[in-house]
């Protein structure tokens, strides 16, 4: 891979966890994760469960497969997973009927009552993560983060002799 115009921040064989960006992000991700399960946990919801069941709230009607891709999880974990969320009664899968490999999900009625719940406990859960925190500063690490994954795709996306690239505004 050609050498990018930005600065090698880590080299093999000095590198240390505590000092990386990627197990940082990790820990923090681990930190809400677990303070969003006990809160939720009262609902009966696992971060497994939840992540779904948000993800439908705000996009109802979308296939397994869809789900899958946007939340980064295996399709078969997946599949386990809402089989669960449909023996509780949250969600509804339903066949297409133009393709019987399509499923398409929807929240029940008991499954609106309970997601409903998800956004407060996720937004006082990462506003206790901030604490602390300018609105400047949350504002930089939101496009610092967007940077990041703009870079990451910009790689993923096949040019292995990609430059990474400084996203200009988001």
């Amino acid at each position: 891979m050609p050498k990018s115009s930005s600065p090698s921040f880590y080299v093999a064989g000095q590198y240390r966890p505590e000092q990386s960006v990627g197990h940082l992000m990790n820990k923090v991700l681990s930190s809400i994760i677990a303070q969003a399960d006990a809160q939720l946990a009262q609902y009966k919801l696992t971060y497994v469960q939840w992540v779904p069941l948000y993800k439908l709230l705000m996009c109802e009607g979308t296939t397994s497969a869809s789900l899958a891709r946007e939340i980064s999880i295996d399709p078969a974990a997946l599949t386990r997973s809402l089989h669960r969320l449909e023996i509780k009664g949250l969600i509804r899968r339903d066949r297409s009927t133009q393709d019987r490999r399509v499923v398409h999900l929807s929240l029940t009625d008991a499954g609106r009552d309970v997601v409903q719940h998800v956004p407060s406990v996720l937004a006082e859960v990462l506003n206790g993560h901030l604490q602390g925190f300018s609105t400047e500063e949350w504002t930089l690490m939101l496009k610092l983060l967007q940077r990041m994954l703009h870079n990451g795709d910009t790689v993923k996306q096949g040019t292995k002799s990609a430059t990474f690239v400084r996203a200009t505004s988001t």
